[in-house]
């Protein structure tokens, strides 16, 4: 295990990181995750903040991007030509992305905006995952659209938006936009949007955003696509970790993402028409625990009201019942930022998921149980999501005795269980069960600093 991270000075390093410039990401050499030009690691802790460019003013903007840089954020996601009428509703001062929705032809007004956003999340020491557009403009499906995308406007779109972002560090492109290319048409518009960009950009990473329920790589394992995105989707059925699992069979290897997860505040499975309740903040945990812990790149958090920013004097969507500004505040988005710190504290892209690690039946129900071990053999993380009694293969540790720790993902904290010798399993059980009662369980060779682990 590398040497502990002391928290409040990444707190320090990361504010004074603000107004910098920063560096360009690139693929690990293991193919697995992300790092910078000089080989920092790089945890991809995202915000889904879809129609921020659509629909907020500059005060608001900064808003929310103040708001994900001091919960620990490092990517912000949106779109450029947005779900919610993105080509026909004006922005918050009046203008439309495209002249005449032709997409070679952008509205420079509209993109001092698109700017503004990139700029100032770079002061505030966030890249951009930008999204060209949202799916409905080359496959409207259940959209609002209207398709404006062929193989021949597509290419030169991304040629002229890579030209105008080519010296912004902080982007990261996402092509897609919830949508399957159902038609050879629609995979041939995305390919030419993928081309215009390297046409121009050869520095910035490209992925796509599928649907929910799929990878990228179901539609395009090509060599354009850096990096693999799923979208796990809307749903306390979902199991994440088998969406990394898919990446991992595939090759050439790439480093995958939960790119859109359970939102915090949506309805459960919404698109059945059946009452399933509510997601919640321990959804979003699950969601993430489970995604990072078997070995993806980084997660991206979502929720209903702030993905459309929505409040009290606009349509919701989804059922959208709590204004924006107030659904920052939901515990969710700090919780992801006390698992990465918390994940930071390790070597967390040398971990390796291995699920022999759990000794006690560990059935594939929202009860399953996810656990990993450093690949230097110092130290095991596994994962309850319901409080499930964990009994560990801790021989695997390579040490003559070990320290037991419980994390509490609600609040950031954690508790020493105590120092003992070597044995070929134990046994851990939280001091609460059922849903929302999610532990992570820490095993190390060396002894934590206590004092650093504490919640924002």
């Amino acid at each position: 295990m590398k040497r502990i991270v002391i928290l409040l000075l990444i707190g320090f390093l990361t504010s004074s990181a603000f107004g910098q410039s920063l560096p360009l990401l690139k693929i690990s050499e293991d193919k697995r995750h992300f790092v910078t030009q000089d080989n920092e690691p790089f945890f991809w802790l995202g915000g889904t903040a879809w129609e921020l460019i659509h629909r907020l003013t500059k005060d608001e903007i900064d808003l929310y991007l103040t708001d994900r840089a001091e919960k620990g954020f490092t990517v912000i996601q949106t779109v450029v030509l947005a779900e919610l009428d993105g080509l026909n509703t004006p922005n918050a001062y009046g203008e439309k992305p495209l002249i005449n929705n032709n997409p070679e032809e952008l509205n420079p007004e509209y993109f001092e905006l698109v700017d503004y956003v990139i700029e100032k999340s770079e002061e505030l020491g966030l890249y951009v995952g930008l999204l060209p557009t949202w799916g409905d403009k080359f496959n409207k499906g259940w959209g609002v659209g209207p398709v404006i995308f062929n193989e021949q406007n597509a290419k030169i779109y991304g040629e002229k938006i890579a030209k105008r972002y080519l010296n912004n560090s902080n982007v990261i492109w996402i092509l897609g936009g919830d949508r399957a290319p159902e038609t050879k048409e629609h995979s041939d518009i995305i390919r030419a949007m993928a081309k215009g960009i390297r046409n121009i950009d050869s520095k910035h990473l490209i992925t796509y955003h599928p649907p929910g329920g799929n990878n990228a790589i179901d539609y395009f394992n090509e060599e354009w696509l850096d990096f693999d995105m799923f979208q796990s989707g809307h749903s306390k059925m979902a199991s994440e970790y088998q969406f990394v699992a898919k990446t991992y069979e595939q090759s050439p290897d790439k480093p995958v993402i939960n790119g859109e997860a359970r939102y915090e505040n949506i309805e459960d499975r919404f698109w059945e028409n059946k009452e399933y309740g509510w997601l919640d903040d321990a959804d979003v945990r699950v969601s993430a625990y489970w995604s990072m812990l078997t070995g993806a790149a980084g997660y991206t958090y979502g929720c209903n009201d702030i993905w459309q920013m929505y409040d009290i004097t606009r349509s919701p969507n989804l059922q959208a019942r709590t204004d924006w500004k107030v659904s920052l505040s939901l515990p969710g988005s700090e919780q992801m930022g006390f698992m990465k710190d918390i994940l930071e504290m390790f070597d967390w892209q040398s971990m390796v998921y291995d699920p022999s690690l759990i000794v006690n039946e560990n059935i594939k129900d929202e009860s399953h149980i996810i656990a990993t071990i450093g690949e230097n053999k110092d130290f095991i993380l596994a994962y309850t999501p319901t409080g499930k009694t964990i009994e560990l293969d801790v021989s695997r540790l390579e040490a003559n005795t070990f320290y037991s720790y419980w994390f509490n993902p609600r609040s950031g904290t954690m508790k020493l269980l105590g120092e003992n010798k070597m044995t070929s399993k134990m046994e851990f059980k939280p001091w609460a069960d059922g849903w929302g009662s999610d532990f992570l369980l820490i095993v190390t060779k060396e002894k934590l600093n206590m004092d650093n682990t504490k919640s924002r």
